[in-house]
């Protein structure tokens, strides 16, 4: 075909940043963000946003672009990053590079999202109403019940996923995880995904340093001053509401920078854990990339 969308892929501090950047000056392509929390403009330091410098070396795409308090969805991205890569293509480029680690998002782009349904407006305002009597944990603790598969896969932090999981799963008495479309979508151009892979142990310790360094960068005032918007699906991740019941008085500033490494460190294995199930993955040590990127540091 000619056209080719190069995803690169991996946890959570693996190093996809540097080697993306690197990728994309190889191919003369920008490079398209598949970052379900980047694409908030409102949250930089807590998600890892590229530096300055970074977001100068080359174009970037759906980051920071939408606000916290917008409703946006994985269905909303697979239509405009699908609209983004075909006028790209149509000006010229040969292969595209995308990063990030989104499971959903980059599932969307490959496969689509076609064969998960929607429930009734009435029910699902009905369940809304039962999610916000209940305890913070009840959704959670719903999907595991309702759908096992879901719950050992899903960022359990993304409240709006979790919602929706559950969701189908009462709507139509079938597990969400079953929900595939039974043909993948049919894309115009060719996908290829590179895995980055570091030992866990090494992921581990690099995510815990990472939020060492978010706290240093002002996290804990970029939350402060999201106070207003708490209550935003968006904000309902790791990161956030740690610190959110840290301002709340219900946990110490210890405790919270503590259960945000923890909660990264389940992130990353939930990632690691959904891509395993994809064979079409080409897995490469992040050492090797970064040889070729000529970095050493600690990357996103």
């Amino acid at each position: 075909m000619g056209r080719k969308l190069l995803i690169l892929l991996g946890p959570t501090a693996v190093g996809k940043t540097d080697y993306s950047l690197s990728l994309a000056q190889q191919y003369g392509s920008p490079i398209i963000s598949c970052d379900s929390r980047q694409i908030y403009r409102e949250m930089r330091i807590g998600t890892a946003v590229p530096s300055d410098a970074q977001l100068a070396a080359v174009r970037h795409y759906f980051i920071q672009t939408v606000s916290v308090k917008d409703y946006y969805t994985a269905g909303i991205y697979e239509t405009e990053a699908l609209a983004l890569i075909r006028r790209l293509f149509d000006e010229g480029h040969e292969t595209l590079v995308m990063t990030g680690g989104s499971m959903f998002y980059i599932d969307a782009v490959c496969n689509g999202l076609s064969g998960v349904p929607t429930a009734d407006l009435g029910f699902r305002e009905e369940l809304r109403r039962r999610a916000e009597a209940e305890d913070p944990g009840w959704l959670a603790r719903e999907l595991e019940r309702l759908d096992p598969e879901a719950y050992r896969t899903m960022d359990l932090s993304n409240r709006q996923r979790l919602f929706r999981a559950v969701e189908i799963c009462l709507w139509t008495g079938q597990p969400y995880s079953s929900f595939k479309p039974e043909m993948p979508a049919v894309r115009d151009f060719e996908i290829e995904k590179i895995g980055l892979m570091r030992p866990r142990e090494e992921i581990y310790a690099r995510i815990d340093r990472r939020v060492l360094q978010m706290m240093d960068d002002g996290l804990l005032e970029e939350v402060r001053s999201l106070l207003p918007y708490r209550d935003c699906t968006a904000l309902q991740t790791v990161g956030y509401t740690e610190l959110f019941d840290y301002l709340d008085g219900k946990t110490s500033l210890d405790e919270a920078v503590r259960l945000i490494q923890r909660n990264t460190r389940h992130y990353a294995k939930r990632q690691l854990s959904w891509w395993r199930r994809d064979p079409s993955i080409r897995w490469i040590e992040a050492t090797e990339a970064e040889t070729f990127a000529g970095v050493s540091t600690p990357g996103h």
